[in-house]
């Protein structure tokens, strides 16, 4: 059953929220894996009482792929659900914050620590 976009976009968000919340709740988390039709009902997602559900995580790969079009597949397997009552949802590992020290020089270069000047006439560079 294909969505019209008002359901793609109910869909869409609701999924969106069961993510982040995966991401940064670990009791959300843990209540996807355990009872995923509750979990995702709290995010707006109510499925069918006889759906199956099945619930994948993804591992953070460097060879993983372009990260575009995943939402578009999650779509397409949610409107294949609908369909044979199995609904399968990839939840993709947390997104990982690179937190490693800048250098003096980084620093410097987004602390403004460089001189500009355009050039033009307006501006008084000095």
């Amino acid at each position: 059953m294909a969505l019209n976009e008002a359901q793609k976009n109910e869909f869409v968000d609701a999924y969106t929220k069961a993510l982040l919340s995966s991401w940064s709740d670990d009791e959300y988390a843990a209540r996807l894996e355990s009872d995923p039709r509750a979990a995702l009902a709290e995010v707006g997602l109510e499925l069918p009482a006889d759906a199956k559900i099945e619930i994948t995580r993804g591992i953070a790969s460097p060879d993983a792929g372009p990260q575009e079009g995943r939402l578009d597949k999650q779509v397409a397997l949610y409107e294949a659900g609908l369909e044979s009552g199995t609904f399968e949802f990839h939840i993709p590992a947390t997104p990982q914050i690179d937190t490693s020290e800048l250098d003096m020089d980084e620093l410097a270069e987004v602390a403004g620590g460089g001189i500009y000047c355009c050039c033009c006439p307006c501006c008084c560079c000095g």
